[in-house]
């Protein structure tokens, strides 16, 4: 009588699934400012979509980080500004956060990589506010250019994607921060440029400014590999 083949069994059958879930559990406790920072923008996003379109321009408006407001507020609006998304599209930055925000925090520590996001984030708003202001004196913009609305993560993003030039193993970093380059310089030299496109270009230049801060986490590193700890 032939005898019977083992079937597969049910132990050890949720492995695969196990350890990717520990692997994005992982990633994200490793990177807790990322996450914490993506979850204020779902709020707010959810927020921002139970409102009138009306309101929520006005409501945007108040938190902008436009000449009006940094006139009035500066600080309170540097910071409500990064808290809300301009057009309630909350995923694809949920994408972006991951692959470029929670890879630097993982590279840098949590502090290294909120001080090159902040840095980006104040020193673009301030020079393209500032360009928009000379624009305005100049008559080259309207003066209710001064209340146009100004929100959003990008600057921040920009100086973050731009920083990971160094994290990029050679030769690469060259071809990495040449496409940089181009994807943010190309609308700054094209037709219809905006004060926003100056501020993205002025954040990756913060960025790439950021290198002290990466040699300080890389000269860490080769110490802990030159004397390793005692066992």
């Amino acid at each position: 009588m032939p005898r019977k083949r083992p079937g597969p069994t049910t132990k050890g059958s949720g492995k695969p699934a196990g350890l990717h879930a520990t692997a994005v559990r992982h990633w994200i406790a490793t990177a807790p400012g990322t996450y914490i920072w993506l979850t204020v923008l779902f709020v707010t996003t959810v927020v921002l979509h139970r409102m009138s379109p009306a309101f929520e321009e006005e409501f945007l408006r108040d938190r902008s980080t436009n000449l009006h407001e940094l006139s009035q507020n500066p600080l309170r609006v540097l910071i409500t500004s990064a808290l809300w998304i301009d057009g309630g599209r909350w995923l694809p930055y949920a994408v972006l956060f991951t692959v470029f925000h929670a890879t630097a925090e993982h590279w840098l520590g949590t502090l290294r990589w909120l001080a090159v996001a902040t840095a980006a984030h104040i020193v673009a708003t301030l020079v393209s506010e500032g360009v928009l202001a000379w624009a305005i004196r100049q008559d080259h913009a309207p003066q209710s250019a001064a209340n146009t609305l100004d929100v959003g993560v990008s600057y921040a993003l920009a100086g973050v994607i731009a920083v990971l030039t160094y994290r990029v193993p050679r030769p690469w970093p060259y071809v990495y921060v040449f496409a940089v380059l181009v994807f943010y310089g190309i609308p700054l030299v094209a037709d219809g440029r905006t004060f926003t496109d100056v501020g993205h270009f002025t954040a990756v230049l913060t960025g790439l400014a950021c290198y002290p801060l990466t040699r300080t986490r890389t000269r860490r590193k080769t110490q802990k590999t030159k004397h390793p700890a005692a066992q």
